[in-house]
């Protein structure tokens, strides 16, 4: 069973009820948003103990979804620029980060 569908059997309500009451009710759907909030901070908390007990897949998912401004990211991300539109020390530039990113990884 669902979430919603093992709700919905232990209050007595059909599903359907739930879905009217969430689209009709702002008081119903505000309601069911903090319950959705409280669970995603028990899984934030959770995660936090992960990473304290130095989980490594828990580091690496916390890494790949909050670290991406510092270049954890699962894809490389390339931009391309046509060689006629740059002057030669753009083109330069260019070259010299190719070479920082590649001394990166050797």
């Amino acid at each position: 069973m669902t979430p919603v569908k093992d709700a919905c059997k232990t209050v007595g309500i059909h599903r359907a009820t739930h879905y009217d009451w969430l689209k009709n009710d702002p008081e119903y759907k505000d309601a069911v948003d903090s319950i959705q909030d409280y669970r995603l901070d028990q899984a934030e908390r959770r995660l936090d103990e992960l990473i304290n007990d130095k989980n490594p897949t828990a580091i690496i998912f916390f890494l790949k979804t909050k670290g991406k401004k510092r270049g954890y990211v699962e894809r490389q991300e390339v931009e391309t620029v046509k060689r006629d539109e740059m002057t030669e020390e753009e083109a330069l530039k260019a070259l010299d980060r190719l070479k920082l990113v590649n001394d990166k990884y050797d």
